[in-house]
């Protein structure tokens, strides 16, 4: 069983930044495309950010471009979403995912695996 483990999630200042992480288990990390997507309350679960398997390619929504990047260290096994400029619409659970496939994706059906979510609360 591939498990994604998340931290980072917490309270912070309008402008501010936060870093999340998610760590994933297994020997063939480096096989497969990861993704951020985050989720409201009574909302859709929202695409935010996704990276190749091999980190090459990574794609954002409009809503986070330029204000967020995504990243991935293959000999560690993780993934991580550094946000910076933080808006109080981002305030959301976020949600590390892991692809089926190598290439970067945008849409949840793509997911196989699903981190346990962890909050990011923007105050204004």
């Amino acid at each position: 069983q591939v498990q994604l483990v998340e931290s980072g999630g917490g309270l912070v200042q309008a402008g501010g930044s936060l870093r999340l992480a998610c760590a994933v288990s297994g020997r063939t990390f480096s096989n497969y495309a990861m993704a951020w997507f985050r989720q409201a309350p009574g909302k859709e679960r929202d695409f935010v950010a996704a990276i190749s398997a091999s980190g090459a390619t990574t794609t954002y929504a409009d809503s986070v471009k330029g204000r967020f990047t995504i990243s991935r260290d293959n000999a560690k096994n993780t993934v991580s979403l550094q946000m910076n400029s933080l808006k109080p619409e981002d305030t959301d659970v976020y949600y590390c995912a892991r692809a089926r496939r190598a290439t970067v994706f945008t849409t949840t059906d793509a997911v196989n695996y699903w981190g346990q979510g962890t909050q990011v609360t923007v105050s204004s």
